[in-house]
């Protein structure tokens, strides 16, 4: 016999989970982010292993070229960023002789026009910032000591992806035993329907980065913004950031141009292209490539984005999209869960899980029996 609980005993239990998760989750960050990392690009290449398995490869051979592949391509990537970086670099002591010009500008139009106004000066502003950076060398301290384990991280994730590659149905087997028999098909359509959901995200966002990277590259260079093609790749890349990664995308190539260019046209257009790019990647690419198969509504795609910043910070934003779409498998497929997968998913998606339908065909069932309830009732009395 089910045992149902008052919402006063409920609602202290729910809040108390939800608190010990958010503690555990901040104060374990160092162990879990390499872990998830490193499973969710375990995952992403798992059909290389695979393939390479069944055409005769011993099983460690598999992995470590899997393993390899994917490391010469992050390589590349870092490299890439390196190179164009190298470049800007270069242009830094004109950025500075611009930002002084306006500063200069801005001192002349208060000082005219202005009664009283207090000059700018450009050594002042460097001054502050050391001042700052001065006052602050706890935090920056902090953050050296941050940056460490970054690199430590960094180390240790391939080492991970190894593991999960190597033990994976060790790993999956764990999963099914821990299950009882009757519920061995769910769980395991929930486990290829898991893997599948994460494989469709990543290579998904990937294909859309390269059409963003493509689009902002003609747009830039078409425009003669210098370096057009480290801010097209960058603001691609931070199209994995719903919202907020392409405003900032946007924001550094127009702010160059305002700086290097004479004319207010050029961060006009730039604003203009990027904004007509933004629409197309919201209504056209990211739809069809990635929200066929993931699909979550905008209301659950910005809490996902603040619960993950204050938990893990730029590392819990884009982590926690992913994550939020393997619950919504998790809940579309697990009876009783059914609501919060609905409540997780895009109000506009068509795709609807058997699970979900027999919750709704239920529900349904239910209220007419209420209507018919209360019309015998009414018809009574």
């Amino acid at each position: 016999m089910e045992t149902r609980y008052p919402l006063y005993i409920k609602l202290p239990m729910v809040l108390l989970t939800i608190i010990l998760t958010v503690v555990i989750m901040v104060t374990a960050k160092s162990v879990l982010v390499p872990l998830l990392i490193a499973g969710l690009l375990a995952v992403l290449i798992s059909p290389l292993s695979s393939y390479l398995e069944q055409n005769g490869f011993p099983k460690l051979l598999a992995v470590a070229i899997s393993l390899i592949a994917l490391l010469a391509f992050l390589f590349g990537l870092v490299y890439f960023f390196y190179n164009q970086l190298i470049g800007f670099a270069d242009e830094i002591v004109l950025l500075e002789r611009k930002v002084a010009e306006w500063i200069d500008a801005f001192n002349e139009f208060s000082e005219r026009y202005i009664d009283g106004a207090v000059p700018i000066s450009f050594e002042n502003v460097q001054g502050a910032i050391f001042r700052y950076i001065r006052d602050n060398i706890a935090t920056l301290t902090q953050g050296v000591i941050a940056t460490a384990t970054t690199v430590t991280i960094i180390f240790i994730i391939p080492i991970y992806i190894f593991l999960f590659l190597y033990f994976r149905h060790f790993l999956i087997a764990f999963i099914m035993r821990a299950f009882p028999d009757r519920a061995q098909d769910k769980v395991r359509f929930v486990v290829h329907k898991v893997k599948l959901v994460v494989q469709n995200y990543i290579v998904g966002m990937f294909i859309v980065i390269v059409i963003l990277a493509f689009l902002n590259s003609i747009a830039l260079y078409s425009l003669g913004i210098r370096h057009a093609m480290l801010f097209a790749v960058f603001a691609a890349m931070l199209n994995v950031i719903p919202f907020l990664g392409p405003f900032i995308g946007a924001t550094l190539p127009i702010v160059y141009a305002l700086l290097t260019k004479d004319s207010l046209w050029y961060p006009f257009g730039v604003f203009m292209a990027f904004y007509v790019i933004q629409l197309a990647e919201s209504n056209i690419f990211t739809p069809k490539i990635v929200g066929g198969k993931v699909s979550m509504n905008p209301l659950m795609t910005i809490f996902a984005l603040f619960v993950g910043n204050f938990i893990w910070g730029l590392t819990g934003m884009i982590l926690f999209i992913p994550g939020m779409a393997i619950l919504k498998v998790i809940f579309d497929e697990t009876e009783g869960l059914e609501p919060y997968g609905f409540l997780l998913g895009d109000t506009r998606s068509s795709n609807i899980s058997p699970a979900t339908q027999r919750y709704r065909s239920k529900k349904l069932k239910a209220l007419r029996e209420k209507i018919k309830a209360r019309k015998k009732k009414n018809t009574n009395d």
